[in-house]
Parts: C-alpha cells; sequence; structure tokens
C-alpha cells in the first residue's frame, strides 16, 4: 500500500494550508523534515535540489539552504525557528538568504499520530492576500507545496 494520500489543500485570505497523511511513523516524518541529509533529496517542488549550509534545530536557529531550480537559477532561503516541539511542531519565519528576497511568510507545521499514519498539516500565514497571490503567481507556491509533500512521501517510501 502507498505510503502517501492526495493533499488536501486550504487558501483562504492570506493562509495556504494543506494537510497530508503518511503511511509512516511520526519520528520517521519527522527524521526526514529535519535533517539536513533527508532533506536534499525531497525538499522543493519537482526539477529542484536543495543544498543545505546550515541547519540549527532549535528556537532561533537558523536554516540557510539555496533551492536550485531546474532552469538553473537558485533561489536563497532563509529560516529562524521559533518552536521546535520533538516530534510534533515546527513554527518558523520564511525569508530569503539575508531578508533581501520579499518573501516573507510564517509557518506551523504539525506532525500528529493518526492511527499508524501520520498527519502532517503544514499552514502559510502571509502578511496580506495580496502578497499569498503574488507569491503563487511568480513562484508557484501552491503547486511547489502539493509537489514537496508528494516528494516527501516518495522518499518515504524507499525508507
Amino acid at each position: 500500500m502507498d505510503k502517501i494520500k492526495d493533499t488536501s489543500l486550504n487558501i483562504t485570505d492570506k493562509e495556504l494550508a494543506a494537510i497530508r497523511f503518511f503511511k509512516a511513523p511520526r519520528n520517521l516524518v519527522w527524521e526526514m523534515w529535519t535533517n539536513a541529509e533527508h532533506i536534499t533529496h525531497w525538499w522543493g517542488p519537482n526539477g529542484f535540489s536543495t543544498t543545505t549550509y546550515k541547519m540549527e534545530l532549535k528556537p532561533g536557529g537558523v536554516w540557510r539552504f539555496v533551492m536550485h531550480g531546474p532552469d538553473g537559477r537558485d533561489y536563497q532561503n532563509k529560516i529562524i525557528y521559533i518552536d521546535v516541539v520533538e516530534p510534533e511542531l515546527l513554527v518558523y519565519k520564511h525569508s530569503g538568504a539575508e531578508d533581501t528576497e520579499d518573501i516573507h511568510f510564517h509557518v506551523t507545521v504539525n506532525f500528529d499520530e493518526d492511527g499508524s499514519e501520520t498527519k502532517v498539516t503544514m499552514k502559510m500565514v502571509f502578511d496580506t492576500a495580496e502578497e499569498l497571490e503574488r507569491v503563487s503567481r511568480e513562484f508557484g507556491a501552491i503547486e511547489g507545496l502539493k509537489q514537496t509533500l508528494t516528494r516527501l512521501g516518495e522518499y518515504l517510501l524507499q525508507q
């Protein structure tokens, strides 16, 4: 049986939320999401690869990474962790590498046990509805989120 189900999306005003169930233990899903050695294999939309330069998984810690697009463009990213509760919760602020990219939003990721599955709920909150619309239009945020979660599911199949 497959380890993933379709992603359920909810878009309201300035929030983009996704729910996906994985047929894998919560600790394993958490490990795939919080270990740079695993993230490189699945983070980002189809055709992207990710290089992590720094990952401090703690409140106030920073994750710096580059998403390499299939068109050859590099997308610098910086995440500052606000809350980390292993293996249940990640809360962070996302921005460009040096806060120079004009993409800023807060993310909450919940990892919940649901019988033999893990329910991952990821909520991205933007400053305005217009900002969510712009990021979706310019960077494909909605489709990218679905593809990223699908890639995680495919990677979990290999574990």
